[in-house]
């Protein structure tokens, strides 16, 4: 699995990366550029930036330079840059701290779940970091619908790119 860093200007495609299971974290906004290029480079991470500057001077191993301001538009171009695929599950890792999320039942988190999510299929997870508790309410299938439509549409980008390369050779 393709690992990030993304830069703290980045922070709600850092949570779409992590949703798709993609180990991405972010250091401080106040961390230097330095920091960001050495961390990423350490931990053989991709440096997700929209910093032009960052990328000409510092010139890190392995990078993406981000276009959109849109979220969902940044996910596509990391998505497309990086052949990331389908994920076999979402929502495994902590959409805040980046942590891999923990399978629990539901008698352990009763106090921490809302009364109608109760009895919504599928698992529930808890964070050992953080404790945050996730479950597949109508947030995340909003969220999965989102998801879908970003991947959906690099398959698309995808299969133009192949038909103008057959194109060309012929």
């Amino acid at each position: 699995m393709t690992r990030f860093l993304a830069d703290a200007m980045l922070g709600r495609l850092a949570r779409w990366l992590r949703a798709t299971g993609c180990d991405t974290v972010q250091l401080p906004i106040d961390a230097p550029d330095s920091a960001l290029v050495e961390r990423a480079r350490r931990e053989d991470r991709i440096l997700l930036t929209r910093d032009r500057h960052l990328l000409r001077e510092l010139r890190p191993d392995r990078a993406v330079q981000i276009r959109s301001d849109a979220p969902l538009e940044q996910l596509r171009e990391v998505v497309t840059a990086c052949r990331i695929d389908w994920p076999r599950e979402l929502f495994t890792r902590c959409l805040v701290c980046n942590a891999l999320l923990l399978d629990v039942r539901l008698d352990d988190v009763t106090d921490r779940v809302p009364p109608g999510a109760r009895e919504v299929p599928g698992p529930l997870r808890r964070c050992p970091i953080c404790d945050r508790v996730y479950w597949r309410g109508s947030h995340a299938r909003r969220m999965e619908t989102a998801l879908a439509t970003t991947f959906v549409d690099r398959s698309r980008t995808l299969a133009r790119a192949i038909g103008a390369l057959l194109i060309v050779v012929r």
